[in-house]
């Protein structure tokens, strides 16, 4: 008898890395702040905030914090953007604890990133165009960076950065790479529209 699978089942093996390999966690909002996310303490508690540029990423972000157990919410800037953010809760102080260095925000020794804090990551800042993708950084998160690149290498997404007169600060997955960060991050959110999320296309 023959050990193979008929075709019309096929096997599908997630990566280790992606948004299918663990349930959501308190730890995957390390995405946000791989990004332009900010956190910051009150007594034991924090908070994280992060301003977006579409309203799409602001149910995306509202409904993923959610499913974390944390209430959300969001206010226009005015400028033509949307600031969502948490209220203080004891559960996000570990966060602050590892992301802080006083009150600058830097990437912790043995950072790593999965597809659960890339989908967060994306939702916020990446921007998806022809050539790649590229996943926005905070305009003063410049101690913390090689950390955030090295762990974009490790899971099989080595980016160039891209200088804030360039359109950044961010980093910029391209080529075949690009498939391997439609992998990681899983499936469009429904409030996604197509051409922003890679491999919906």
């Amino acid at each position: 008898m023959s050990l193979t699978p008929p075709s019309s089942y096929p096997v599908r093996q997630p990566s280790l890395f992606s948004t299918e390999a663990a349930d959501p966690s308190l730890a995957d909002l390390a995405g946000l702040l791989a990004g332009p996310g900010e956190v910051v303490r009150m007594g034991g508690t924090a908070r994280l905030a992060v301003v977006v540029g579409a309203a799409w990423r602001v149910h995306v972000l509202v409904a993923e914090l959610g499913a974390r157990g944390v209430a959300a919410s969001w206010e226009p800037t005015g400028d033509g953007r949307h600031l969502v953010r948490t209220a203080y809760a004891t559960t996000l102080a570990p966060l602050a604890t590892a992301w802080l260095r006083g009150t600058a925000k830097q990437a912790p020794a043995g950072f790593h990133l999965d597809g659960r804090r890339l989908r967060l990551w994306l939702a916020a800042a990446g921007v998806v165009d022809p050539a790649g993708v590229q996943l926005g950084l905070g305009p003063a998160d410049e101690e913390g960076r090689s950390r955030v690149r090295a762990a974009l290498a490790a899971v099989g997404l080595p980016a160039a950065f891209v200088e804030p007169d360039a359109g950044g600060p961010a980093y910029r997955v391209t080529g075949r790479r690009v498939a391997r960060l439609a992998e990681l991050v899983g499936d469009r959110p429904k409030a996604a529209p197509t051409a922003e999320w890679p491999g919906a296309g």
